[in-house]
């Protein structure tokens, strides 16, 4: 019976490890490309979208365009400026968590310290599933509306 938990335990937390891999510097360039992508041609299918249902002319369609780009351009101009101040929150964060790790460490017994350290991973991983489900769509955001008035019947 402790050979099969064992190798139930083992096997789960070899599965667990292969999963937790990083890709490597050509799957992210591959991924970022068929993003790249993906934007471009949702970007041409609501263009081609807003002609047929605003019935646009092509003169009228390229300025459509042309303003897209100027906003696409603007943001990208913004993000890169705010860059070196997202950079130094990460930083102070990061430094944060090292002094409470410190101040953590010298108030618990080295197998309290490790316990809430597990604890704290397993919350942040759960986290981090959460912010991935929210991201693909896998649950509402919110709940539906209540009208504001009831409707007399």
């Amino acid at each position: 019976m402790k050979k099969l938990i064992l190798s139930i335990a083992l096997v789960g937390f070899g599965s667990l490890a292969m999963a937790q891999q990083a890709p490597t510097p050509e799957q992210r360039e591959a991924k970022r490309a068929e993003m790249q992508q993906k934007m471009q041609q949702r970007e041409k299918d609501h263009l081609d979208k807003m002609q047929k249902d605003l019935n646009l002319s092509k003169d009228q369609v390229a300025k459509v365009q042309a303003l897209h780009d100027k906003k696409r351009a603007e943001r990208k101009a913004e993000f890169d400026k705010n860059k070196d101040m997202r950079m130094a929150k990460m930083k102070e964060m990061k430094d944060k968590r090292a002094q409470m790790d410190n101040e953590m460490k010298s108030i618990l017994n080295p197998e309290q310290y490790k316990k809430w350290e597990a604890d704290r991973n397993a919350k942040m991983e759960q986290r981090k599933m959460a912010m991935k489900d929210r991201k693909k769509g896998d649950r509402p955001h919110h709940k539906p509306m209540k009208p504001a008035v009831e409707p007399t019947k």
